[in-house]
């Protein structure tokens, strides 16, 4: 998806005038001037399956576990890894970027849409406890590939269809269903390059680094890439650029 609109300068001119009725009183006057911003955010949208993947696999806690009546949902605190977007099942998960500009004379807005891989994840074994099954049709209302039936009194699962998500374990009330999994790892899809000449040993990386991948010693920056995530908390937070975070692919 890659979606563009235009807004028109005087609009949004009217808009910011409005907000600032207070600062006009005393005499100031609101310009807009030309400029180029560039974001992202990550949102799930309402096809969530419920199976709460990304919730247990995002390494800062940064999403809020579904529960049946209610999809999973990314919090304040999210640092744009990515994980749970590779990780989602039935890519219900989206990650976007936005670029907004103003000219002259219009705003323009560009929202896309980021194709991201996804991990693997493959149902090893998954098995229908028939003592607790009481037959309700959660399951099988979650179940994005209809591996899961109700055949007279408990649940029958398709172990041909079923792609082991784990939908069907979260949202069944009398934890019937027990269900062994592979997921598969992380795909690295951005690296990160550090400028060591530019750096000024500020610390500010060291500070914000979510997973402590980063760190100084005697003024040094020392880097795992083992525990780092690929975020854009320290890229976005070093005051002189020495961190950049590049995507190298994004391809699904």
């Amino acid at each position: 998806m890659d979606i563009t609109f235009k807004k028109d300068k005087k609009a949004l001119q009217d808009e910011v005038i409005r907000k600032s009725m207070d600062l006009e009183e005393n005499g100031y006057k609101p310009e807009i001037e030309e400029c180029e911003l560039e974001g992202k955010f990550i949102t799930i949208s309402p096809t969530c399956i419920r199976c709460n993947l990304c919730a247990e696999e995002c390494p800062v806690g940064a999403i809020s576990k579904a529960k049946a009546g209610k999809r999973a949902k990314v919090l304040e605190n999210c640092v744009k890894c990515e994980i749970c977007a590779q990780t989602c099942p039935v890519k219900s998960i989206h990650v976007l970027e936005t670029i907004s500009s103003v000219n002259e004379e219009d705003v323009k807005y560009r929202l896309r849409d980021l194709k991201i891989p996804h991990r693997k994840l493959k149902m090893k074994s998954i098995s229908v406890d028939k003592e607790k099954c009481d037959s309700c049709p959660m399951c099988v209302k979650f179940c994005p590939t209809g591996a899961i039936k109700i055949d007279g009194e408990t649940a029958v699962i398709d172990t041909g269809a079923c792609i082991g998500c784990g939908a069907c374990v979260n949202v069944c009330p009398e934890g019937a269903v027990t269900l062994e999994r592979e997921l598969g790892p992380v795909i690295k899809t951005k690296m990160l390059d550090i400028d060591r000449e530019a750096c000024v040993s500020c610390g500010i990386c060291e500070e914000n680094c979510p997973v402590e991948a980063i760190k100084l010693e005697d003024s040094e920056i020392v880097f795992s890439e083992d525990k780092c995530i690929l975020c854009e908390v320290c890229s976005n937070k070093c005051p002189v650029g020495a961190l950049k975070l590049e995507r190298v692919t994004n391809e699904s």
